[in-house]
């Protein structure tokens, strides 16, 4: 067992399997759920509209009520929950076949998506997420090892949280448009400003093969931009505004970029790891509770087991946890992921942080640059 699980791990679980007992404990769990797999187009779409419903309502009256006033601050919250629950939804969408609820992922992208200059396509890169050359390695976009690295490196990350709505009005209104200017910005945009990470270290050119739909879809962006540059000189709209779009659009994504701090241990050192071992690095939230429900909607709370079947529909995450403890029980290699609070995985994430000297630390292997 790696030393981050046995740091945080509730369970006994210490039996180190060998490839093909692995391959047979995860085929025995896939056949406690495999009936768990059809995605509910009636759910999927109720849900977005119903989320999307309530943060544009939340964000009319954010704008619309007097400056400071309790009823702006309560639309400034609930608008953001309500945005961060429909935007999870981009990670199930990556998880869709191609052909599967295509007008869901168009509306998702109209909804949600563009105006928040995040459309679903430059997320495609979460796929090598769950690739075994890929996890907890410089080469993944979505892991760093901030539990194996001093603790400044977890603050910058955190930092960081205030410019993300600037990098995505800078990507689409600004870079996108000047890169059809120089081939060469195009290519370095290609490669270093078209992938959403939080590894900032990540180098990968997007796909070729979905350059028609990124191209759409920054067309789409940037008319948007344009829409309220143009409100803003002739219409109605103020540069205060402006700021209060920055801080909903910030409020929003520090929702994900917090809660991402319990998704994983992040103690690895850039190994490749085994399908079990991403398991044993991955965490459940399984504890109850308010802060729960608002900060892992749409199945988040159960991130190791979206790491142990990615294709499991997140309506359907709950029942597949309970029928996996039901078999399973606590001496397993599922129940290591087992966490029943949310601050206590983050404080040990700090405790473990703070004891990494500067010459111990595991970015180095991020900054040397990851191969693509």
């Amino acid at each position: 067992m790696s030393v981050i699980a046995g740091a945080l791990a509730p369970a006994a679980y210490n039996v180190s399997m060998n490839e093909s007992e692995q391959k047979q404990w995860i085929r025995q769990a896939h056949a406690e759920v495999d009936d768990l797999f059809a995605r509910s187009p009636a759910i999927y779409w109720t849900d977005l509209l119903i989320s999307a419903t309530v943060a544009w309502t939340a964000t009319v009256a954010y704008f619309a009520l007097p400056w400071g006033s309790p009823g702006q601050l309560i639309g400034l919250i609930v608008a953001g929950i309500a945005f961060y629950r429909a935007g999870t939804f981009m990670h199930e969408i990556i998880h869709m076949p191609r052909g599967e609820l295509t007008w869901f992922k168009r509306a998702w992208n109209l909804l949600v998506g563009i105006p928040l200059l995040m459309p679903w396509i430059l997320y495609r890169n979460h796929i090598e997420h769950h690739s075994r050359a890929h996890f907890g390695t410089p080469r993944d976009g979505e892991y760093l090892p901030l539990a194996a690295a001093p603790l400044r490196e977890t603050f910058l990350y955190l930092l960081r949280i205030p410019i993300l709505p600037l990098m995505a009005l800078a990507r689409f209104g600004l870079a996108g448009p000047l890169s059809r200017f120089s081939p060469s910005f195009r290519e370095w945009l290609l490669s270093r400003g078209s992938a959403y990470a939080s590894n900032p270290f990540y180098r990968k050119r997007f796909p070729e093969k979905e350059r028609a739909h990124l191209e759409t879809v920054e067309w789409l962006a940037l008319a948007w931009v344009l829409f309220w540059l143009a409100m803003t000189v002739f219409g109605p709209v103020e540069p205060a505004h402006w700021l209060m779009a920055w801080l909903l659009h910030g409020w929003t994504m520090a929702l994900n970029w917090v809660r991402n701090l319990a998704a994983h241990g992040y103690a690895r050192r850039g190994e490749t790891m085994s399908h079990l071992e991403q398991l044993e690095d991955s965490i459940n939230i399984t504890g109850q509770t308010w802060l729960t429900l608002w900060l892992f909607p749409v199945g988040l709370r159960y991130h190791a087991l979206h790491h142990l079947f990615p294709g499991l529909p997140y309506h359907n995450m709950g029942q597949a946890h309970q029928r996996l403890m039901d078999r399973f029980g606590q001496n397993s290699p599922y129940a290591v992921a087992n966490h029943d609070n949310y601050f206590r995985v983050v404080a040990t994430l700090f405790s473990r942080a703070a004891a990494v000297r500067p010459a111990e630390s595991a970015i180095t292997n991020w900054r040397s640059g990851p191969a693509a």
